[in-house]
């Protein structure tokens, strides 16, 4: 698994799932945007090793406020954001409110 970034002194920890056998919340289908993809691959980073940090309640690098919406999330199923620190650039990963889909994109293509 891909260790956590250094976080900035305004990020919240994020809630780590205690229970690895039994996921927090259902992923659906995981599809990525060609410009997550390419960060991956110019990095040779696994998008698996992302997906299973989101999975777990890994958000990576989120204010308070993203924070208290994905812990919201999971008690009311709205969506869940995740944020990963590549070199100079941001991974975002959403899983959207119904749970159907995972989607890994870069801020700019949201």
């Amino acid at each position: 698994m891909i260790p956590c970034s250094n976080q900035h002194p305004a990020v919240q920890p994020s809630i780590i799932n205690l229970r690895p056998d039994k996921p927090l919340f259902p992923i659906g289908k995981v599809v990525a945007t060609p410009g997550a993809a390419e960060l991956l691959k110019q990095h040779e980073l696994s998008p698996f090793d992302f997906v299973v940090r989101h999975w777990q309640g890994d958000w990576g690098d989120l204010g308070p406020e993203d924070v208290k919406a994905n812990q919201y999330a999971l008690r009311h199923g709205t969506r869940i954001l995740s944020s990963y620190r590549i070199k100079d650039a941001k991974l975002w990963i959403i899983t959207e409110a119904d749970r159907s889909a995972t989607t890994l994109l870069l801020p700019e293509e949201y």
